[in-house]
């Protein structure tokens, strides 16, 4: 079993969405289940099959969750010293010299990972061309959508 980086924040995250599972949803599943119980034959009765099928998906969601905390390595770059160096959960500031623009990604792990938001994981293209570099190195990236040139512009650990 291979311990998966995760920060701070995409534990509690990860805290908060099973405790939500357990206390919120899986009550009100277990009671939309009884309730399509109430009405007979279970056979021919499609909200029984929707809540059961609910029910599983939910059920395999916590157990994932569960395994996601049990095999956590939580690191806390705020207790790391900033030596400039891109490490997992630090925040890099890079100019995408194609376009000119300043993006900010934080590298993350997998379950934290959201492309929209600029959390990237640690092992994707940008992630693992980050990794280990340096502010004002330049770097290039193979991307599924072709190549791309960046230049570190900031490193922070927060």
């Amino acid at each position: 079993m291979d311990k998966e980086p995760i920060t701070l924040t995409g534990l509690s995250k990860l805290k908060e969405e099973l405790e939500e599972l357990k206390n919120i949803k899986r009550p009100k599943i277990v009671s939309a289940i009884a309730e399509a119980r109430s009405h007979g034959d279970l056979k021919e009765n499609a909200e029984y099959h929707a809540a059961k099928e609910q029910q599983a998906q939910l059920e395999s969601r916590v157990i994932s969750i569960n395994d996601i905390i049990a095999r956590a390595n939580v690191i806390d770059v705020t207790k790391i010293e900033n030596n400039g160096n891109v490490i997992f959960g630090s925040t890099v500031t890079v100019n995408d010299l194609e376009n000119k623009k300043k993006v900010k990604y934080r590298i993350v792990g997998k379950d934290e990972a959201d492309v929209a938001k600029n959390l990237i994981y640690f092992k994707s293209p940008i992630g693992k061309a980050l990794i280990g570099k340096k502010i004002n190195d330049l770097l290039t990236v193979k991307t599924p959508s072709g190549e791309r040139n960046f230049e570190i512009l900031d490193v922070q650990y927060v």
